[in-house]
């Protein structure tokens, strides 16, 4: 899977063979300075053909070989996830340039979803010491079980990206990531009788949805291989039977031994397909200044 691309530079990630890292040059960086100042971010969320625009530019500076790279990643089963971030900062990286970054990247894979937690095509959010939120999204000293986006809606979630923006005072907060063929009990699970029965899944006020959604955890892809859909915090279960399935798959997972545990820097992005890898986060350390800042968007192929 590893490609030459001239202005990138890519490898296999030191955690897992599955992920693959790639750096941007400061060349390409300083390239896209000038087109991502066209738009300013207002621009980007009232106006949705120019997130295209600045895809584009981004592309146009690889000879539009990043883009079918990225899209060979993510469909394909083996791997389904990438890491991707400046490989050096400067002044002219900040927030609102991440932000832009992140907007181009997500357009060289599809179409993002409606996030209606933020209102817009992309999401914002910090986690700190005090936390009143009602979802384990913000909750700085829990753990964030394993799971995958977008089960209490009703559009489709191929992709998801997560991009780091800023992180003050931080221990502890590592990202856990799971793909189901590396799996112990996947196999168990899967052939589970109430695996491919449906389940009730709503979610807290914060996400702003106000319906309820129907669907099993389990799936099968177009060659049988499995597929989730699976959140702790959101399923609610009919009866004894499916709970007792609930409870056994979440400490399936929890306990798994093929974790992949990492640490991602400010400024990267982890963009991973939604169907067959899961993800979460580790607890922090108690710091009262504690502070991380993260974008996400999700979407479909």
């Amino acid at each position: 899977m590893i490609e030459k691309i001239e202005g990138f530079l890519i490898n296999n990630n030191k955690d897992s063979n599955r992920i693959i890292d790639i750096d941007i040059e400061e060349e390409i960086i300083s390239k896209l300075i000038f087109p991502f100042n066209k738009f300013d971010i207002t621009s980007l969320e009232y106006k949705p053909f120019t997130r295209f625009t600045i895809a584009k530019n981004l592309d146009d500076l690889s000879n539009n070989r990043l883009s079918k790279f990225l899209n060979k990643i993510i469909k394909n089963r083996n791997y389904g996830c990438f890491i991707i971030k400046p490989k050096g900062f400067n002044s002219k990286i900040d927030d609102i340039f991440l932000v832009k970054l992140s907007t181009a990247i997500a357009h060289l894979i599809g179409t993002p979803n409606y996030d209606a937690m933020a209102g817009k095509y992309y999401a914002r959010f910090h986690v700190k010491h005090e936390d009143k939120s009602d979802s384990y999204l913000r909750k700085a000293y829990i753990n964030m079980d394993l799971h995958t986006d977008g089960t209490y809606v009703k559009e489709k979630t191929d992709w998801l990206l997560m991009s780091k923006l800023e992180e003050k005072n931080v221990k502890g907060g590592e990202t856990a990531m799971l793909h189901l063929d590396d799996w112990e009990h996947c196999d168990e699970l899967f052939n589970d009788p109430s695996a491919k029965e449906d389940f009730i899944w709503s979610s807290p006020k914060s996400k702003n949805i106000d319906y309820k959604v129907e669907h099993p955890v389990f799936s099968s892809d177009q060659e049988g291989k499995p597929q989730i859909s699976y959140i702790d915090q959101f399923p609610e279960p009919k009866n004894m039977k499916q709970g007792a399935f609930l409870q056994k798959l979440s400490d399936c997972l929890e306990e798994s031994k093929k974790k992949i545990i990492t640490k991602l820097p400010v400024g990267s992005a982890i963009v991973a397909n939604n169907h067959f890898w899961l993800h979460g986060r580790r607890k922090f350390y108690e710091n009262k200044n504690l502070s991380r800042e993260l974008l996400r968007i999700r979407g479909k192929f």
